[in-house]
């Protein structure tokens, strides 16, 4: 199993489409498929026809997964997009914001 450069809880910056520039946080992870769900980006509306299990209908917005080249880790210094690498401190093996050399926690 390899480690992955983006894992749930991380900080993203979204690097295009409608939300970009934007900072969230990842909430879920989707390998097989490449894609990432972030709290409160790509956003999507959802019409819902009324049914017994929700009798009013109405808009559902939720965030929609997107492709995981659109988000880059947040440089833990300054916030903005920065590339990951792996380096071993202490026998372990971490992710190391390549911008800054900062060590990404998890």
């Amino acid at each position: 199993m390899s480690s992955a450069k983006i894992k749930k809880g991380d900080s993203v910056v979204v690097l295009s489409g409608k939300d970009k520039g934007r900072t969230g946080t990842v909430a879920q992870v989707m390998p097989k498929d490449s894609k990432v769900v972030v709290d409160g980006i790509n956003i999507v509306a959802r019409h819902r026809k009324p049914s017994q299990a929700n009798p009013q209908g109405g808009i559902d917005r939720f965030p929609a997964p997107m492709h995981i080249s659109k988000v880059a880790l947040a440089d833990p210094k300054d916030g903005k997009p920065t590339r990951v690498r792996f380096e071993e401190k202490d026998g372990k093996k971490v992710r190391v914001a390549v911008k800054s050399g900062e060590t990404i926690n998890g």
